[in-house]
């Protein structure tokens, strides 16, 4: 069986010099067959094999693993000796498959962003993952698994530079760090969640609750309370892990975010691709005025490991700061101090609790709505960006005289909508933001693109009721 890749033979065939083929890391076979390992023992289940035996369960696992790491091993060397990637003008090249052969190509004017991962076991062999997040993918388009560190940081910059339309040769950019999130504030700032500050205690005196009164009752519903106390855990414990050590920085190619505790990640979004900024504030922030900064970029979706990924532009800041990251991300545009649009006073009938934090603000660069009473949310979107606004109009709306404006962009995470509008007021929003944008990204293709950057279509309008 020949291992020469298929795009290399039909080069030869039609004349042309083929660009520079380069293949992962040697090592490679090493981490993907540990997977394949590790997977092949999760089928094998302890129960069926304590079933047969303490003395055939060993026997069936000194059988089942060497067999199950020399399989991984030789599926994952084999996926290795017929991978081969190239740079090929503005595009990435990949060829892969062993029996079926598979070639992708990757406009990389179309990548939304490029990270560098690097799991606790390619960590210690040095290796790292190179992931290309391209829009209208669910999932990461053309991991590359594995390269050497430096060579992952080279081939990002390389990348970074083509998709900016600069030379492919381009110096890597000199970085600043914006931010650094101290590690105790992250600590506190997940201890001073409700699922910990709330959820916990009760989850505690419902337990202790029935121990006193039904001790019976207690163990009856002892492994309900303690897959919800391990499921709250699991969570805040996972945003540990994934935003330990965060750090943001910018360089002329994009931002960037490095975090991680087991496994590191080294987020590049580059310019023009931030869909979307949001704030939250949870209501035990508030005495230390905390706030967290969400980003959306589309290109991540829900098959990209998202237990992985965070969505934190800053998981945790003093407000003043927060601010001054979103002026700089949005190119100068003052979220903060905007000046806001409330609802309707009759908006209480539909909205009593958070009736009187609903609002919009629209400015020349960017559309911000707010809501959340306990939990204030603050959305933030470059008018570049918006994609289509959509009239919805229920039938208490219809009967009060209200209609929510709901503002769509290409991202996936952050979905805007201001609600509970005058439906006079809602129709002359829809204009005026569909206008706006229409100069906005006319404006940013006769003066380049920042970090909000440009759309790549106009917005479209729709209008629907719900309900006869």
């Amino acid at each position: 069986m020949s291992s020469s890749p298929p795009a290399l033979a039909d080069a030869d065939r039609a004349g042309a010099e083929p660009g520079p083929l380069h293949r992962l890391h040697p090592l490679s076979p090493v981490l993907r067959g540990y997977k394949y390992f590790v997977g092949a023992l999760g089928v094998a289940s302890v129960p069926d094999l304590m079933e047969l035996g303490v003395r055939r369960a060993l026997i069936g696992m000194a059988i089942i693993a060497p067999t199950a790491l020399v399989g991984g091993l030789a599926i994952a060397w084999l996926s290795w000796r017929f991978t081969w990637y190239r740079i090929e003008g503005r595009e990435l090249h990949l060829e892969s498959g062993v029996l079926f052969r598979r070639s992708r190509r990757v406009p990389l004017e179309r990548v939304q962003a490029i990270d560098i991962v690097r799991p606790l076991v390619a960590r210690v062999l040095g290796l790292a993952e190179l992931r290309l997040e391209v829009v209208g993918h669910g999932a990461t388009e053309a991991p590359l698994a594995y390269l050497s560190e430096p060579e992952a940081r080279l081939l990002r910059t390389r990348l970074m530079a083509l998709a900016g339309g600069a030379e492919e040769h381009a110096l890597p950019p000199d970085e600043a760090i914006l931010a650094r999130v101290p590690t105790r504030d992250l600590v506190v700032s997940l201890l001073l969640t409700g699922e910990v500050v709330v959820g916990l205690p009760v989850l505690l005196l419902v337990g202790s609750g029935l121990f006193v009164v039904d001790t019976a009752a207690f163990f009856v519903f002892l492994p309900v309370l303690a897959l919800t106390a391990l499921a709250v855990g699991r969570v805040l414990v996972r945003r540990l892990l994934v935003e330990y050590g965060f750090v943001l920085g910018e360089a002329a190619d994009g931002l960037r975010l490095r975090h991680g505790l087991l496994e590191t990640r080294t987020q590049t979004v580059p310019p023009g691709r931030v869909q979307a900024l949001r704030v939250i504030q949870p209501v035990l922030w508030r005495r230390r005025d905390w706030v967290r900064v969400e980003i959306d970029v589309a290109g991540y979706g829900a098959g990209d490991g998202e237990q992985l990924v965070t969505r934190a532009l800053l998981p945790v800041a003093p407000r003043g700061l927060a601010d001054q990251l979103l002026s700089r991300v949005l190119a100068g545009a003052d979220v903060g101090t905007a000046p806001r649009r409330p609802v309707p006073a009759r908006a209480a009938w539909l909205d009593p609790v958070q009736r009187r934090n609903l609002a919009i603000a629209v400015t020349p660069q960017v559309v911000v709505v707010t809501r959340g009473r306990l939990h204030r949310i603050v959305d933030a979107i470059p008018l570049a960006r918006v994609q289509s606004l959509r009239l919805r109009q229920g039938p208490l709306e219809r009967r009060l005289r209200l209609a929510s404006v709901h503002i769509d962009t290409a991202g996936r995470h952050v979905v805007t909508r201001a609600a509970h509008r005058d439906q006079r007021e809602a129709l002359v929003l829809v204009e005026e933001i569909g206008d706006l944008a229409r100069a906005e990204r006319h404006g940013d293709r006769r003066g380049g693109q920042g970090l909000g950057g440009a759309g790549h279509a106009g917005a479209s309008v729709t209008s629907c009721r719900d309900g006869p």
